[in-house]
């Protein structure tokens, strides 16, 4: 069923003309400032022994390909979060939250939740979780000072994957639809979500595709003449580069 509130319209332009536009703008501009010197001193070269690799041409692709998709992962998760407060706001009046560590903080029933949120699930280690508690603990204690409510419902919110435990005893874990659901009040809206994400990638990623193979052949070629005997990954050479301390 629809949520009156939402301008599902409103929002499926949004992501289209906006938060998709914005996250290939990005990725163009981390595309274009990649530098190999940079990749070859920051990406471990034991690993990419181990895996096997032979070709300079394999190895630089390996070490392109992780460093964009390490940051479109962070990148887009940001975008998430946006949307997600931008949602909540116009079916709620959430806000994001000015208190450390919150996201999100919006009314219901009466009753203040405040939020954190996450790209998926599995997003952080024990200390990692242990720090979002102390800020849930400390935003509980900055809401009473201010004259806000004596308490306040937490909630760790993850916009993809699943978590049936949903109870953590301390705050509640809403994770893919339930978390959708719980800043819109509509069951389905984490479907309709992905369908207006496609319709102007096509384009813009056409465009990326573009620079990326021209980006991949340039440093590529640098690679063979400087990193490559034969076209052969020379690994001695790239662990000097990478690790061998200057003598003084």
């Amino acid at each position: 069923m629809d949520n009156l509130a939402l301008d599902y319209n409103s929002l499926e332009t949004y992501i289209q003309e906006e938060l998709i536009a914005v996250f290939y703008a990005r990725r163009f501009r981390k595309l274009d400032a990649v530098r190999l010197d940079i990749l070859l001193r920051n990406k471990n070269p034991y690993l990419y022994r181990a895996k096997n690799l032979q070709s300079g041409q394999d190895f630089v692709k390996q070490i392109l390909d992780a460093a964009l998709s390490s940051s479109e992962e962070t990148q887009f998760g940001d975008l998430l979060e946006q949307l997600s407060i931008r949602i909540c706001h116009e079916v709620y009046g959430g806000w994001k939250s000015a208190i450390p560590g919150i996201d999100l903080e919006l009314d219901l029933d009466g009753i203040r939740h405040i939020v954190t949120i996450k790209s998926g699930p599995c997003w952080g280690n024990s200390d990692q979780i242990r720090k979002m508690r102390e800020n849930f603990i400390s935003a509980k204690r900055t809401l009473r000072t201010s004259g806000g409510p004596r308490d306040a419902v937490a909630v760790n919110g993850c916009c993809y994957g699943k978590d049936e435990n949903w109870d953590k005893g301390d705050y509640f874990k809403l994770c893919g639809q339930r978390f959708w659901q719980f800043i819109s009040g509509d069951w389905n809206l984490y479907l309709r979500l992905i369908r207006p994400l496609g319709n102007q990638a096509q384009e813009q990623d056409d465009a990326f595709q573009a620079l990326y193979e021209q980006r991949l052949y340039e440093m590529t070629d640098a690679f063979l003449r400087i990193g490559c005997s034969n076209g052969w990954v020379d690994w001695e050479a790239l662990v000097e580069y990478n690790s061998g301390a200057k003598t003084l």
